[in-house]
C-alpha cells in the first residue's frame, strides 16, 4: 500500500512533463511540416564545385 502512495504522485508528475513537452512542440512548430523531411533524404545532392588551381609564383631573387 505504502509503495502506492510513491508511484501514483509520481505517475502523475511525468504525465504532467509528456503533456508540457507536447505543448511546447506544437507552439514551437515542430509539427508543421511533417513531408519535406522524408523527402530530403531522396533529393540529390549538388555536384561538388572544384577549386580553381593555385598558381605558382615565380621563385623571387635574393639580391
Amino acid at each position: 500500500m505504502s509503495i502506492l502512495l510513491l508511484l501514483i504522485p509520481l505517475s502523475l508528475v511525468l504525465l504532467v512533463v509528456a503533456v508540457w513537452a507536447f505543448v511546447w512542440a506544437v507552439r514551437k512548430g515542430q509539427f508543421d511540416d511533417l513531408d519535406t523531411p522524408a523527402l530530403d533524404i531522396l533529393r540529390e545532392d549538388d555536384p561538388p564545385v572544384r577549386a580553381a588551381p593555385e598558381r605558382e609564383e615565380p621563385p623571387r631573387d635574393a639580391g
